[in-house]
């Protein structure tokens, strides 16, 4: 007699795993136009904030290492020059050093003076008015100097008193001032002495509306004027705006336009950190040629 097969009890069937639940898309409410225009405003008016905060920065900062960067290196060129007698004692090319400048009643120590008076030249140090002596030459000689940007060299001009020295250095030595008599831009100075030396600055560390002028006569003999100099542009004259500049400033103002769109437009298809890391070297350098430019159409003497 066989023994009886048990069957082995099967476990209960797993119950249906439920259904999950259908995801109800929700629509996003539509933007109003008036909205959309606000917000398209808003960011227009934040974007145009941070430029004016950027050129304003720029003035106060970046300008004064922009001076500082081009009087180390025309202090260099300029030694150079006198160590191998070529300095220039006549007219020379725009933005070229022509003398050392000292006042330390002012802090001023080893300036170099740049030859020309625009809004661009004195973006590099104190400028030569072209038509007038250089320092220690028979005549009068003129050197106009910023008073808030570009290093602002002539920034305590006005705290000269009567009796402090300047002391200028040129191809043709070495040569000292005293200073006698002030004026301003209602005021012209008026001084017999034949062989001087005036100072020109805005009245003003904001937006100047005038000048301030510091005269001061040459201690001992002057030297010889080679004369034959050329006449002043209307970009030379004291506050004078270099207009110059405005198609410039166009023209670098749409090649930074070109570089952002082109950087939103590549970041689209490529890795966006890539095309930042890129375009940002790119979009810095022509921002500052664009401040650079717009300085130039402010007051020469600003």
């Amino acid at each position: 007699m066989t023994a009886p097969v048990l069957e082995k009890p099967t476990a209960p069937a797993a119950a249906p795993a439920p259904a999950p639940a259908p995801v109800v898309e929700t629509a996003r409410p539509a933007v109003s136009a008036g909205r959309r225009r606000f917000l398209q405003g808003a960011w227009a008016v934040s974007l145009a904030a941070a430029l004016v905060m950027g050129f304003v920065g720029f003035l106060f900062t970046l300008s004064h290492v922009q001076e500082r960067h081009y009087q180390s290196t025309a202090y260099k060129t300029f030694r150079d020059q006198l160590g191998r007698a070529v300095a220039p004692t006549g007219s020379a090319p725009d933005g070229d050093p022509v003398a050392l400048i000292d006042i330390p009643a002012i802090g001023l120590h080893q300036t170099v003076v740049v030859e020309g008076t625009t809004g661009r030249d004195l973006m590099r140090g104190p400028g030569h008015r072209r038509d007038t002596a250089l320092p220690g030459q028979a005549g009068v000689a003129v050197v106009f100097g910023r008073g808030a940007t570009f290093g602002a060299p002539f920034a305590q001009l006005s705290k000269l008193r009567v009796g402090d020295r300047i002391e200028a250095v040129t191809a043709q030595g070495r040569y000292t001032y005293t200073v006698n008599v002030y004026g301003d831009g209602d005021h012209p100075i008026v001084d017999p002495a034949r062989n001087r030396l005036v100072l020109v600055t805005g009245d003003s560390d904001w937006i100047p509306g005038s000048t301030v002028l510091i005269g001061a006569r040459l201690d001992g003999a002057a030297e010889q004027n080679p004369g034959g100099r050329p006449a002043t542009v209307p970009y030379d004259k004291a506050l004078a705006a270099d207009k110059g500049a405005l198609a410039t400033l166009q023209l670098w103002s749409l090649a930074l336009l070109g570089a952002v769109v082109g950087g939103l437009l590549l970041a689209r298809y490529w890795r966006r950190s890539a095309v930042y890391l890129t375009a940002a070297p790119v979009v810095g350098a022509l921002l500052w040629a664009v401040y650079e430019n717009a300085a130039a159409l402010l007051p020469n003497l600003y």
